[in-house]
Parts: structure tokens; C-alpha cells; sequence
């Protein structure tokens, strides 16, 4: 029997595989990508039909020769690539590098899995296919696309604005969103309203009641004096419970988990960046250490659009279901995304390879945030095969007078999903209004007139702005967390607290953006441009003529900007920090390491420190500011500003109070 080589991206994934299959199998990894376009040039032939000029990646030289020797002891070749676009795109660049597109001898397989277990890797080799073009050539067009549009509108924003600055389709679309939410917010005038807010108890019980309005129409309180004179007309009156409305009301199950929803899940509950996120999802993927069971997979594919589930998955999770909590739990539905054409459903949901490896039983085999992760995947796709939460709610109709007030309560009947699944931000209304019967009477215990303003628009987090991308078809799964990370390195936006800010720097390449290239920032068209892809995938539109029709009109906007646009200045950003040599407010530059301050009369004054940046506590042991530091590895901690101090966090710590940093005890033997 010949040897069977099997080639895959990571040594993960490879040593995963390895024991799936025997030793008639070699199992190696290409470590990502082997060719790629230049980084130097452009790299595409645009007077020979866009044809772009692939080369080795620098630094994989020894590498392809290492995988070539191992294909030449090899009778059949099986690329195991991800199941995506871009997994296809890595094998078909692997047929070229190790030269098997000429190879008359061998036999080249294309194999994928949408999960890596024993059963789906075996039956991906029962199954090969050859590669898939149409999805080589959307991964190319996109590829190529994105390059044409870095490649000639970054040179105009560094000629019109400054050096190092970058532009791209996904990114600058992105970033115009971001911009637009700042102007809402920036624009947004406060209005002021009020409600009557009131109290009425009945021996220890006691219930909120909120004004609905006059003669039966609801009323908007707009005016001070309206609002405190109906206060004054009725709190020392009586209040008459006019009806009574008891009815149930469900709470349905989430849906499990799209590479989106589980980033701004990922982001809203464990505080996890979407890149970090992704970066965890595939570590629990490709394959983590469980002892037992050694390498395996313990998730599903993290790149999908996708609500659906196999029917193997389908029937194990209600097994699983009915043994674990009973029969009563188990949903017997199928989860129904929204119907969208933004949706591939190439892959099915992200779920749990091995429902009975709960996270309690690995919790101690993760590390930390693999942990969370993990239980967060399974506790969604656990609680998504099952039955909706029930509640009991009371809703409440009383006057005083031509006076209407509401109330209402709800409890808890029957857990269902809940038992599993507590994440929700929906809040439960536990009033117990049993007491409020229809004809009964009670006085206010308490009526008063409170002031509201309406609120301006929230500011993008990166769960928002994620969801945001997905809803209007802004780039597909895999580009939402390189994008977002883009925009943070390249400073055009900043993180506060989770929300999104556009710096200067950002706003100017914007503006520059939205003037000379309108349709690369527009929403509409970049969502355009991701279902054409989806043409190419599926066969229906040819990659170069998308091209084609794209670059001429990218061409003389490119070529009208620079003859026509001016020099865009930003200002630096002053600070407080007096130069010691000058007496100069230093302002804040950056360079290849991040930020650092600098005297701004250079060149006459080239004095520079560095950026210390405050987090807004004191530290516990001698009151200074503590400051965030870097590690000459490049690591993050947190440091009392006073260097005599020894105060040091490897984790962002928090507050009291007082604003004091609480100093987290370690127990003996552990390490920050």
C-alpha cells in the first residue's frame, strides 16, 4: 500500500488529524499561506488582464522544500485545508508551489471537514473532490480588489496627509460608519421630557406604577408644569384598579452561535476583543490537549454566517437534552436564521464537537480564557436546542380620575433555555401584583414628576460594530476582526470603555475619503461588491470581469485626487506635560512602538519622552497613579507611576470606591 500524504495549515490541526488516521498517513502543515502577491509592488499585471504575479512567501522557502520532499515519497496528496474561500485559495496555491498541478504521477485530493473528529476526517478522505475554482477565483477577486484599492489610493493619503496611513474597501467602508455615528452624536440636541413615576403598597408589599395618560390616550409628558400639575391633581386622591390582565408570555431560545453573533457575545460578555475571540475559537478548533482523549477539536468551524446543524448534531443535543435536565427541556425545532442574502450557509453554527465534554469537565485542561470561551460556545448551543422560558405576567390598568397608570410584573413558570443560558441582557420584571384586584382602591405612597432627556445615539463598541457590518453585508465572517483591528492600529479610531472613538487622524482620511472616493466608503456599494464575490463563488460571474468593471473608474479617481487635492494638516494632541527644556506643552507623537511625547518646537528643541498613560486609580500601597507599562517582550502591565513602588498587575485591576486599585491576593505558587 503507497503512502498518503495529508497537508494542512497548522501544527495544531496537524497533530489533531494524526491520530485519526494510520500510519499509511503523513500528516504535515503548511503554516498558513505559501504564496502570496509581493509585498514591495502592486503585484498585479493590469495591462495583462489583472493577472496577478504570485511568489514564495519570504522565510517559506526551506519549508515548500521540506513539504516537497514529503510529496515526492507520497502516492496520494490530500489537502485538508479550512473549509472556506481562503482554505481553498491555500490549497490551489499548494498545488502550484509543490508543483502537483503538472504532477502526472500523483494523485491530488481536495478534503474538507467542517468539524475535526475521527468521523468527519475519515469520511472527508472516503469523499474527496478536486479543488473548487469558482471559490479560488471569489478568494483571487477579492484579493486582488482589495489590493488595486491599498495600493493606489494609500500613495494619495500619504502624499495628502501623512506617511503610513493605509485605505481599504472593508476598512474605509467601516470607518465611515464609525465617522457617521460620531456626527449623529456630535449633532444630537437633548430633548427634555418627563414621566410620573409612583409607589403603592398594601401592607409589606409594594408596587411601581408609571402614568400612561389622559381619558384613555396614552400622553407625552413634555412640559414641566403639565407633568407636576397632574402630580398635584392626583397624588392625594384615590387610585382604582380598572382591569387585570394575566397571561403567559415565552421567551425563546437563542440561536446557536455565527462567527459574528459569538464575537459580540464574546465582546458583551466576557470583554473579549473580536480578534482575540477568533484567535481562541481557532485554538479550540484545531485542537487543544484533553487528557484521555489527547489533541482534539472541540468546536465546529468559527467562520460561518450560518444558524444550521446537521442532523447528526441535531439528535445528539437532544439526547444529550433529555438525559441531562428531561424530556420536558428538549426543543424539537430547528433553528431558522433571518432570511437574508447577505447569508452563505456555507458552513453550519459553531457548536461543540463532543457535547459530553461540558465545560466543567475541562475546565481545568483550558487555560483561562478557553476556557470562558468554550462554555460560552456550549452553553448557547446546548440552550438553543431547547424549549422556550415561560412566565406568568400580570399587567395593570388603574385611574384616578381621567388619569390612566400601568403596572406590570411577570415570574418565572418554567426555566426552559434559562437552565443553561443566563446571558440575556433582558431584564425579568418581578413585581408581585396579586394583591391588586379589579375595583380595589389604594392611595400613592409615593408620586413625583421625573426629569428625562432623550440620549444621543450610543458610540459603536466592537460587538455593535460587528453587528452593524453583518446587517448591511459589509465584508463576510473572516474580514469583521481583522478589520476592526486595522482601524485600532492604524489609529483612525480609539477604544474607551469598550465604545469606539474616531481620532483625528481618522476623521481626516475619512473626509478625504468620502470627497474623492465616495463609492469605496459607501455602504451600499462595498455590500454590492460582497454578493458579486458570492457570484463568483457559485460560478455565475467571471473574477476578471468584476475587476474589469471596477479598476477604471478606481483609476481616474485616483488620478483626479492627486492633481486636485490640497495638503490635509492634523493637529498633534497637546498635553500637559511641560518640556523640561523649553517650557513647552509636549504634544503626543507615535512611532514604531506606540506613543511617546515630543517637545513641538522640533527642530530647535528635540526633547522626548515617554507616553504614560493613566488608567484612573491610585495604587493601594502608596496612593500614585498607576500607568500602563510595556514589557521589553512587548506585554502590557500595569505599574505604580512612583518607581520606588513595587505595586505591578499583569491583569487590568479594578477599582473601589475611592477609586483605589484593589490588589488581587495571590494564593501560594501562582503566578500573575
Amino acid at each position: 500500500m503507497g503512502q498518503n500524504l495529508v497537508i494542512v495549515e497548522s501544527p495544531a490541526k496537524m497533530r489533531t488529524i494524526k491520530k485519526f488516521l494510520g500510519n499509511t498517513y503523513t500528516v504535515t502543515a503548511s503554516m498558513g499561506h505559501v504564496r502570496d502577491l509581493p509585498k514591495s509592488t502592486m503585484g498585479i499585471d493590469i495591462e495583462n488582464d489583472f493577472e496577478p504575479k504570485y511568489i514564495a512567501i519570504r522565510g517559506k522557502g526551506d519549508l515548500i522544500s521540506s513539504l516537497r520532499k514529503e510529496v515526492k515519497k507520497a502516492d496520494k496528496i490530500y489537502l485538508a485545508t479550512d473549509p472556506d474561500r481562503e482554505g481553498e485559495a491555500i490549497s490551489w496555491h499548494l498545488m502550484a508551489a509543490l508543483g502537483l498541478d503538472k504532477a502526472q504521477d500523483k494523485k491530488v485530493y481536495r478534503i474538507t471537514f467542517n468539524e475535526i473528529t475521527k468521523n468527519a476526517v475519515k469520511a472527508a478522505i472516503k469523499s474527496p473532490r478536486d479543488i473548487d475554482q469558482n471559490l479560488v477565483d471569489a478568494q483571487q477577486a477579492r484579493r486582488v480588489m482589495d489590493r488595486l484599492v491599498g495600493y493606489t489610493i494609500s500613495p494619495v493619503l500619504w502624499k495628502k496627509i501623512k506617511k503610513g496611513l493605509s485605505a481599504g474597501r472593508v476598512q474605509s467602508a467601516t470607518l465611515n460608519i464609525i465617522c457617521k455615528r460620531e456626527e449623529e452624536i456630535a449633532a444630537f440636541i437633548p430633548k427634555e421630557y418627563f414621566t410620573i413615576d409612583g409607589t403603592i403598597k398594601n401592607k409589606s408589599k409594594s408596587v411601581k406604577v408609571q402614568y400612561y395618560g389622559e381619558n384613555g390616550k396614552k400622553t407625552e409628558l413634555t412640559d414641566r408644569e403639565l407633568a407636576e400639575s397632574i402630580v398635584e391633581e392626583v397624588k392625594a386622591g384615590e387610585v382604582t384598579v380598572d382591569e387585570v390582565k394575566n397571561s403567559e408570555r415565552l421567551r425563546n431560545a437563542p440561536l446557536p452561535f455565527t462567527t459574528s453573533t459569538m464575537q459580540q457575545e464574546a465582546s458583551r460578555v466576557l470583554n473579549m476583543p473580536p480578534q482575540k475571540t477568533m484567535r481562541i475559537a481557532q485554538k479550540l478548533y484545531e485542537g487543544v490537549e484533553v487528557k484521555g482523549h489527547g489533541s482534539i477539536g472541540l468546536i465546529t468551524y468559527l467562520r460561518t454566517d450560518s444558524v444550521r446543524i446537521s442532523d447528526e448534531a441535531f439528535e445528539a443535543a437532544k439526547g444529550f437534552i433529555a438525559s441531562r435536565y428531561g424530556k420536558e427541556y428538549v426543543s424539537f425545532t430547528r433553528p431558522v436564521g433571518k432570511n437574508t442574502q447577505n447569508v452563505q450557509d456555507a458552513h453550519e453554527a459553531i457548536r461543540p464537537t463532543y457535547l459530553d465534554l461540558t465545560p466543567t469537565e475541562l475546565k481545568d485542561q483550558l487555560q483561562r480564557d478557553e476556557f470562558r470561551l468554550y462554555q460560552l460556545i456550549w452553553n448557547r448551543f446546548i440552550a438553543s436546542r431547547m424549549t422556550p422560558a415561560r412566565y406568568d405576567t400580570t399587567n395593570v390598568r388603574l385611574s384616578s380620575g381621567t388619569h390612566t397608570f400601568t403596572s406590570s410584573g411577570s415570574k418565572l413558570r418554567f426555566d426552559g433555555f434559562l437552565s443553561v443560558y443566563k446571558n440575556s441582557e433582558e431584564e425579568e420584571n418581578g413585581q408581585d401584583l396579586s394583591f391588586m384586584e379589579e375595583g380595589k382602591s389604594f392611595r400613592f405612597d409615593k408620586l413625583e414628576a421625573v426629569r428625562h432627556q432623550t440620549e444621543p445615539p450610543a458610540h459603536y463598541t466592537e460587538a455593535s460594530i460587528v453587528r452593524k457590518m453583518e446587517e448591511d453585508g459589509i465584508g463576510r465572517p473572516s474580514t469583521y476582526a481583522p478589520t476592526i483591528a486595522t482601524l485600532l492600529a492604524r489609529r483612525y479610531i480609539t477604544k474607551e470603555k469598550r465604545n469606539l472613538f474616531v481620532t483625528e487622524l481618522g476623521t481626516a482620511v475619512n473626509e478625504l475619503m468620502r470627497g474623492s472616493f465616495p463609492s469605496i466608503v459607501d455602504e451600499q456599494f462595498t455590500a454590492n461588491m460582497e454578493y458579486m464575490l458570492d457570484s463568483v463563488a457559485e460560478g455565475k460571474t467571471d473574477w476578471k470581469s468584476l475587476i474589469r468593471n471596477f479598476y477604471p473608474d478606481l483609476r481616474t479617481a485616483v488620478d483626479e485626487a492627486e492633481k486636485n487635492l490640497g495638503r490635509v494638516k492634523i493637529a498633534d494632541e497637546v498635553t500637559d506635560v511641560i518640556c523640561d527644556k523649553c517650557g513647552r506643552n509636549m504634544v503626543i507623537k507615535y512611532g514604531p512602538h506606540g506613543k511617546f511625547l515630543a517637545c513641538p518646537g522640533f527642530p530647535e528643541c528635540r526633547n522626548t519622552k515617554p507616553f504614560v498613560e493613566k488608567i484612573g486609580l491610585k495604587c493601594p500601597r502608596c496612593g500614585s497613579d498607576i500607568v500602563v507599562r510595556r514589557s521589553k517582550k512587548g506585554r502590557l502591565f500595569y505599574a505604580c507611576e512612583n518607581q520606588e513602588c513595587e505595586y505591578v498587575s499583569f491583569t487590568k485591576p479594578k477599582g473601589d470606591k475611592n477609586g483605589v486599585a484593589i490588589e488581587k491576593k495571590l494564593a501560594n505558587g501562582e503566578k500573575q
